[in-house]
């Protein structure tokens, strides 16, 4: 995420950052130290700003984490710690969280299903509208792929390591993409949203976050299970057929 944007409050922050630190104990010391046991009051440090369950923050830039794909998650975690994703409170909360904790709040979101609010209504002209959706659903040609052939038909994710699309506020989805072409959001090599984005031209990036800003979540939106996916480009973190999990 880039710098750009502040934290909410500074007292949120650092309420935040007190029970993401005191989450590092060992899990032997939990009970001595009187952590809490429940994952949902564990989780305080992330729903301070991703809302509760992981729903979305009020201001429409922290993003939904809800539901999304747990390796997904995992990997974004990572990435913030060790320094691939550009955002200091993230870095700050996460930098002694060991690896073993990370996959625990991945997988508490993962599993979360709250309902989405109605999408905002974009107040773009309709062509830019067509434009995005053309985008989406059938790339760019020339080889740069569209974002249904990685995210899925219905743009909900596959599981167990690619998010959906849907349900996320345009000003998040137009920074994420603006991240990836300046590196300021990375990850290791193999990085196929950084290869797309990178040949995504600016009007192009506005329509796609529009029209996919714009669209309604339908019922049952749920990352999809797919074995045997075929991805156009090889990513990281997520298995090509016939490869082992990482």
């Amino acid at each position: 995420m880039p710098h750009r944007h502040r934290p909410r409050s500074i007292g949120a922050l650092v309420a935040s950052a007190l029970l993401a630190l005191a989450a590092t104990a060992p899990r032997a010391e939990e009970a001595r130290l009187g952590l809490p046991a429940d994952m949902a009051a564990r989780m305080a440090a992330c729903t301070a700003c991703h809302g509760e369950q992981g729903r979305a923050g009020t201001d429409g830039y922290y993003p939904r984490i809800a539901g999304k794909p747990a390796d997904y998650l995992y990997h974004q975690l990572l990435n913030f710690r060790d320094g691939r994703r550009q955002y200091a409170p993230m870095t700050w909360l996460l930098e002694n969280l060991p690896d073993a904790y990370l996959r625990d709040i991945a997988t508490y979101f993962s599993e979360q299903h709250p309902p989405y609010p109605p999408p905002a209504r974009a107040n773009v002209p309709a062509a830019t509208l067509a434009r995005g959706e053309q985008l989406v659903r059938q790339g760019a040609g020339q080889g740069q792929p569209a974002c249904a052939a990685c995210h899925g038909a219905d743009l909900a994710g596959v599981a167990p390591a690619i998010p959906g699309l849907l349900g996320l506020p345009r000003d998040y989805l137009l920074a994420q993409l603006g991240a990836w072409q300046s590196d300021t959001r990375r990850t290791p090599a193999p990085d196929c949203m950084a290869h797309v984005a990178k040949a995504i031209a600016p009007q192009d990036v506005a329509a796609v976050a529009a029209w996919l800003s714009s669209q309604p979540v339908p019922p049952g939106y749920e990352a999809r299970e797919a074995p045997d996916l075929m991805l156009p480009l090889a990513c990281h973190g997520v298995p090509q057929r016939g490869e082992a999990q990482p």
